[in-house]
């Protein structure tokens, strides 16, 4: 491998490692928003809302954006077993 292919090689690495960092925020600010509607609002609002759904499906949305980029999606499991489980 040339120089250059070791540098392309490098920067892919960190940003799929950047991408899973991310995707982790993203999935648990989605949590930290329906909690902070649960303490605001009580447990009913969430029950009237569409909240609940549509959040899954933004988290669906985001293991998906990480199973395409990422390097090593077998590392995915963990993460999407606990993001997806939240709303069981």
């Amino acid at each position: 491998m040339t120089k250059d292919q070791l540098l392309l090689e490098e920067i892919s690495e960190k940003l799929s490692e950047l991408l899973y960092i991310n995707g982790i925020i993203a999935t648990e600010l989605i949590k930290i928003t329906e909690n902070t509607a649960t303490i605001r609002r009580g447990e009913e609002f969430l029950d009237k809302t569409s909240c609940i759904s549509e959040h899954y499906e933004l988290n669906k949305n985001i293991i998906n954006i990480l199973k395409k980029y990422t390097k090593k999606p077998g590392n995915l499991t963990g993460l999407e077993k606990h993001v997806l489980k939240h709303i069981e």
